[in-house]
């Protein structure tokens, strides 16, 4: 959703038109062909591969004794940068018309006529069978858990027409890393990647409220829901609590794999600081803030990883 309702595509202005740069890699770098079908995967915009990713790394790390194994980390890099941008192109053949009324997404690929649909439709496939060719390369234990997260793939664009928390159904679709990753290292599953798992739902619905704030009013204005809209005023004790929760489980999570000394200090100090910045200094009604504090997860990321990869090798 965007900044303003309108019902034709928002003119450039700066370097954006809509909710997408003009001057990124993708106009300066790609041919002109592909340039669509790349935005449409999002990727001039990795914030949300880096937080489908991230889960991913962590339980790999979490799992690998001392280092991770780097192919996997290559692999699951791959893989989430297909996946995100599959989930993308679901979420904007669901969301066309919705996209089409927005400031903020009315210049996309589908709602400007720059995809068509058919065209959206078969760019979808092959995004999937890539997808597939990466996870086969995975042990069959894991390819089964790749495949069942698609139940959670598919159903997600909907959720914000049925329920207030899509949020939450986010969180389980953007966190199935951590049970694939433990997986690609195990062959199974244990008590530590899903107590991960369920640290990085917590996660999720913090940092996505946070982004939430930025489209209320349109929300309201075409019909949707969101958690933002259901917490208004109470975002900020909200993000505290689950991020709070979060950073418990992830401690929990490293004790159930062994961590030593290394990785609580490390969570709490950096990880765990990051996240009271962004719940301490929000401002809910200015969406340039709330995007910052959004992406600034990333940063969060990397200290979590960084966390347990102490934790293994120290």
């Amino acid at each position: 959703m965007g900044i303003c309702l309108v019902y034709s595509a928002m003119p450039k202005t700066g370097t954006l038109r809509g909710d997408m740069p003009t001057d990124g890699w993708v106009d300066r770098l790609a041919p002109a062909a592909a340039r669509p079908y790349l935005k449409l995967m999002r990727l001039d915009r990795p914030i949300g591969t880096w937080l489908l990713l991230f889960p991913c790394w962590w339980s790999i790390a979490l799992a690998g004794q001392p280092w991770p194994d780097l192919w996997l980390m290559a692999l699951f890099a791959l893989g989430a940068t297909v996946m995100r941008g599959a989930g993308c192109t679901i979420n904007d053949i669901a969301d066309r018309d919705f996209d089409a009324k927005v400031a903020r997404t009315a210049a996309r690929p589908i709602p400007s006529g720059a995809v068509s649909l058919r065209q959206a439709f078969a760019f979808l496939v092959f995004q999937l069978l890539l997808g597939l060719a990466i996870l086969a390369q995975l042990n069959g234990f894991a390819i089964a858990l790749g495949l069942a997260s698609m139940l959670l793939v598919v159903p997600y664009p909907f959720m914000k027409r049925i329920t207030y928390w899509p949020q939450a159904w986010l969180g389980l679709t953007f966190n199935w890393g951590a049970l694939l990753g433990w997986a690609a290292v195990t062959g199974g599953l244990a008590a530590a990647p899903v107590v991960l798992y369920v640290a990085g739902w917590f996660w999720t619905l913090g940092y996505d409220t946070i982004y939430a704030h930025q489209d209320k009013e349109d929300d309201q204005l075409v019909g949707v829901k969101s958690s933002a809209l259901a917490l208004g005023e109470r975002t900020r004790p909200a993000v505290f609590a689950f991020y709070g929760v979060a950073l418990a489980l992830m401690a929990t999570a490293g004790a159930l794999a062994d961590l030593s000394w290394p990785f609580y200090v490390l969570l709490a100090g950096g990880a765990g600081a990051q996240l009271v910045w962004q719940a301490w200094t929000l401002a809910i009604d200015d969406g340039g803030d709330c995007l910052s504090k959004f992406k600034s997860n990333r940063l969060f990321g990397w200290l979590v990883l960084a966390a347990v990869v102490a934790g293994n090798v120290l």
